[in-house]
């Protein structure tokens, strides 16, 4: 019995090691559906109602609330698809999902002046999804 248990932990040790997602890609597609679906609440917010957000006097970048709320409505959606794609281990999915990385960075800069200590957050989380996703899967080599 001792053998069958050992032989059935070297089975599925092996069978792991093929995955196509690495620990870094979960992480990134975990924080890319987290990101998302706080801009996708962050748009909604923005759409629904106005006079939530305060916006700052002066700020150089100023631009229509509703329409902000738009963008983040948009870009949330696709970017909890393209974490739900990460998933498979795709290619297609890792290059979408910096480049959504990335659009969300410059959003949520853009985004400052209404919630300036969240959008900090996010827009570390998202650099990091970049850097995670960048990493790629890492072959493992026993010795």
């Amino acid at each position: 019995m001792a053998g069958s248990a050992s032989e059935t932990k070297v089975g599925r040790d092996t069978a792991g090691g093929g995955g196509a997602q690495s620990g870094w890609t979960v992480f990134a597609a975990v924080m890319m559906i987290f990101g998302g679906t706080m801009a996708i609440l962050e748009g909604i917010a923005a759409i629904a109602k106005d006079d939530l957000f305060v916006s700052t006097r002066n700020y150089v970048f100023q631009f229509s609330l509703t329409g902000w709320g738009w963008v983040h409505l948009i870009l949330g959606i696709v970017v909890v698809l393209a974490g739900c794609a990460l998933f498979t281990g795709a290619l297609w999915a890792r290059a979408v999902g910096v480049l959504l990385a990335g659009l969300l960075v410059v959003a949520h800069f853009l985004w400052l002046p209404y919630y300036p200590f969240w959008s900090l957050v996010l827009i570390a989380i998202n650099i990091f999804v970049i850097w995670a996703l960048c990493v790629g899967p890492q072959k493992s080599v026993r010795t």
